[in-house]
């Protein structure tokens, strides 16, 4: 029955085969790690003499438990054994234990408590706000469970967290009191929520021995997948099911842990042999996906960390082609570059699969254009695509009902959103009223503020300012409309000589839509990550209107036609040459073609992690998943500038792609670039002459001109500063974009030329002598604050005495500071 151990290389076979004991894996990338697993199994029941319901193997997906049960039966067929090992997720385990046993904790709960979802936990938590009087505006449902969900992983439960809130501040006390209720009201539902799965799984072995000793004798073995990802929670549920015997086998890599933002505890792995003093460590090191160029190249970023396990990645495959590095000009160079190239591939390679990796999924849109322009079939995965996200449909509704008062849908959409107070029996008048009198529900709205005696004084004057919000809104449409056509009347807005004027460009009425409407700050009050990405999808969404700026009055309709016919025609293939995806998605997933963009500070690694030591590590191991998807060819790319909320701001390089080690590295990129200067191939110095930007007609893009500047090498210099290892001076770096903006005018930013190439301004005499060092505060820069700590350098204007600098912190937001007071140091 052994034959199947000839399939296994020899780190492998010992981890199959090791004897009983605390067994770690370190699984590399692409080891084979389920491999592993399962063949452990089978040679456990074939060879072991194990019974397979003394065995249990845990893993975090369905996808992953079904995938390894159907291994194990593959390996062991004939013996018509393998299905009565219990291979499981975590929380299916505890559902199973739960279901038997629960009664035994003497809590109140019967076998058949209901399970809470997370929108029934939502809605459980929605209910506990109102009903203890505090305001849903404030204490945003969902932003509440979240915290709630954050403290139960902790292993805190309402008392414990209320006893911690009255130290901190008045709104935890309030999420305490909800906490609090909302345990309440479980309880006597008889039902627990996902995290009350784990929670009263541990309570139930911990303090009742019969059940925990029972348990222990019926999984005699225990296997652990993806073990770099397990919480305190399962850490515990997995000591106490190994209390007896501690023939526990995890399988996992330190360097792969990127949930940490999840609750995923990295020391679990990192201290198992503290845990298990007598563990046996078996590193998985051979690769089966990748090629050694690729491997090199993850491991030179990877090696920086200091939580982790020391690997090195080898495999049996070529060195393989070098990974290629390109420096665009924008995000839409960028995505014109990744089209570009996958097109060279498939015609080459008709039947290769390509994967655009990012780091957050507001990035997913100029990929989507590109990819449409290009007439390649894509496919999104972890998210809808862009114009399909709830928070821009919500835009899109309000300039739909700013230009057409009688589009009913729109309004039904947006009506209560962001929530405004307009309860169930308001807008069952309105449908009423609409229906009786054959109207549309906006005409039914005013007919309901003017009549007043239908609804409640409340409920009049919340319409009354709801129509007011999108009159105003309107108002600013009709200025853009009237340039080409009558606009609608429906509102009566009465517009100024001026106001007709001073045209408003596309990217203003969607600004006006995020602002004027309430829902930027409805977001910001919820405070959570699911905010912060809704915000940055908006900020994608005034970037994607930018483009429509300069098509006068048919611009907005054409924005508003755009985004409904790309929504409206996308049908996803699970057979297509392109997948678009966050790094976080990719994760379990291999591409012969995979191309990581976006690669500058603030962006990956991403603004909040760039304070914080730890969160720089995930940020790096995140890349690391990323790079390690790629089997054939790796790009990695970045762009020389980006827009931020419709604005374009200078962006510096990743610190990752500073950490990549040089030689492995071909540069595509036209003219300089941020590679040739860390290679010292060019050394930029102080020149005359600007630097300059030119169409290039064929490419359809922007690049630098080959004839800009006096760049020049003396042949007495020394050609590269580069000498066989990882270039480690982002000093240098920081310096090679210092320059590059001093010659583009100190803003970061370039204006497109209309038919030639642009010679960009000089900074004047003055603003090269404020504050000193007035490099230190060009856009792109980083910063350092005595209160507000590390910070990105956004804009810089004024000049002497009134110099200011705009800065955005991670956990601050953006700070407007007069530049000689501000005490900014470098980073």
């Amino acid at each position: 029955m052994t034959e199947f151990l000839s399939q296994l290389n020899p780190q492998q076979r010992e981890a199959v085969t090791s004897s009983d004991g605390p067994l770690l894996i370190l699984a590399g990338a692409g080891s084979g790690k389920t491999r592993v697993i399962a063949h452990r199994i089978a040679y456990l029941i074939s060879e072991g003499n194990v019974w397979p319901r003394n065995i249990l193997a845990v893993t975090f997906t369905n996808k992953a438990a079904e995938e390894m049960r159907n291994r194990v039966s593959k390996l062991i067929e004939g013996l018509e054994l393998g299905s009565a090992a219990l291979i499981s997720t975590f929380h299916s385990l505890c559902v199973r234990i739960l279901r038997r046993d629960i009664e035994a904790l003497q809590a109140g709960y019967t076998r058949s408590f209901t399970i809470y979802d997370q929108d029934d936990a939502v809605r459980l938590t929605r209910n506990c706000v109102r009903d203890l009087g505090l305001d849903d505006k404030q204490f945003v449902p969902r932003s509440v469970q979240s915290a709630i969900s954050a403290a139960k992983n902790r292993g805190e439960d309402a008392e414990a967290f209320t006893a911690k809130a009255q130290f901190i501040d008045e709104r935890r006390a309030s999420i305490a009191r909800v906490f609090q209720l909302y345990e309440e009201r479980l309880h006597r539902n008889n039902a627990l929520d996902f995290d009350d799965l784990l929670i009263k799984a541990v309570r139930l072995l911990r303090d009742v021995p019969d059940v925990r000793d029972r348990y222990n004798d019926r999984f005699r073995y225990l296997l652990v997948d993806e073990y770099q990802d397990t919480n305190q929670l399962q850490f515990a549920l997995i000591r106490l099911l190994t209390e007896k015997q501690q023939n526990i086998c995890v399988v996992g890599d330190p360097d792969q842990s990127i949930y940490r933002w999840r609750g995923a505890d990295i020391t679990n792995i990192l201290k198992f042999e503290e845990h298990f003093p007598s563990a046996k460590v078996i590193r998985l090191e051979e690769n089966y996906r990748s090629t050694q160029n690729i491997l090199d190249l993850a491991s030179g970023v990877i090696k920086h960390n200091v939580e982790r396990k020391e690997k090195a990645l080898w495999t049996q495959n070529s060195a393989g082609e070098k990974i290629r590095y390109y420096q665009a000009l924008d995000a839409e160079s960028e995505a014109r570059f990744v089209a570009n190239k996958i097109e060279e591939h498939l015609r080459r390679e008709p039947e290769i699969r390509a994967a655009v990796l990012y780091r957050t999924n507001s990035q997913s849109r100029v990929f989507e254009e590109a990819m449409r322009r290009a007439s390649l079939a894509y496919n999104i995965v972890g998210g809808f695509s862009f114009y399909e996200r709830m928070e821009v449909r919500d835009i899109i509704a309000y300039l739909k009902l700013a230009i057409n008062p009688h589009d009913s849908i729109a309004l039904q959409r947006i009506i209560n959103t962001p929530p405004r107070g307009i309860g169930r029996m308001t807008l069952d008048e309105i449908e009423n009223r609409a229906r009786e009198l054959g109207i549309s529900y906006w005409d039914a709205i005013s007919d309901l503020v003017v009549d007043e005696q239908r609804l409640s004084a409340r409920a009049v004057a919340v319409l009354a300012n709801f129509q007011r919000i999108v009159r105003g809104l309107a108002a600013k449409v009709e200025v853009v409309l009237r340039a080409g056509e009558e606009p609608d009347r429906a509102y009566d807005n009465d517009l100024t000589e001026q106001q007709i004027e001073s045209t408003s460009p596309v990217s203003d009425l969607v600004k006006a839509a995020i602002l004027d409407t309430g829902y930027e700050n409805a977001l910001k009050a919820e405070n959570s990550e699911e905010a912060e990405a809704r915000l940055e999808n908006l900020q994608e969404l005034v970037n994607a209107a930018v483009d429509y700026d300069e098509q006068g009055p048919d611009g907005l309709r054409d924005f508003i036609d755009h985004s409904a016919l790309v929504a409206d025609t996308d049908q996803y293939k699970a057979d297509v040459p392109v997948t678009l995806m966050t790094a976080h998605s990719a994760k379990g997933l291999e591409f012969p073609l995979v191309f990581l963009v976006g690669l500058e500070d603030g962006l990956f690694p991403h603004s909040r992690s760039l304070s914080d030591s730890s969160d720089i590590e995930e940020e790096r191991r995140l890349a690391y998943v990323a790079m390690t998807r790629a089997e054939k060819y790796l790009y990695v790319t970045h762009a020389v500038k980006r827009r931020v909320y419709g604005e374009e701001l200078a962006s510096e390089p990743s610190q990752f792609l500073n950490e990549m080690p040089l030689e492995l590295i071909d540069d595509l990129s036209r003219g300089r670039s941020w590679l040739s200067f860390a290679r010292g191939s060019h050394k930029l110095e102080p020149s005359t002459e600007a630097l300059q930007y030119e169409y290039d007609e064929d490419a359809a893009e922007y690049r630098l001109s080959p004839s800009a500047g006096a760049q020049r090498i003396s042949a007495k210099q020394p050609v590269s500063k580069y000498s066989g290892r990882t270039y480690d001076s982002v000093d240098s770096i920081a310096e090679f974009f210092r320059k590059r903006d001093a010659q583009m005018g100190g803003h970061g930013s370039i204006d497109r030329p209309k038919s030639q190439g642009l010679r960009a301004a000089q900074p004047t005499g003055q603003d090269a002598r404020a504050s000193g060092s007035p490099d230190l505060l060009l856009p792109g820069s980083y910063v350092r604050h005595a209160k507000y700590g590390r910070g990105l350098v956004l804009r810089r204007e004024g000049s002497g005495d009134q110099t200011k600098v705009t800065v955005s912190f991670p956990g601050y937001g953006q700070k407007k500071l007069i530049e000689k007071y501000a005490g900014l140091e470098k980073a």
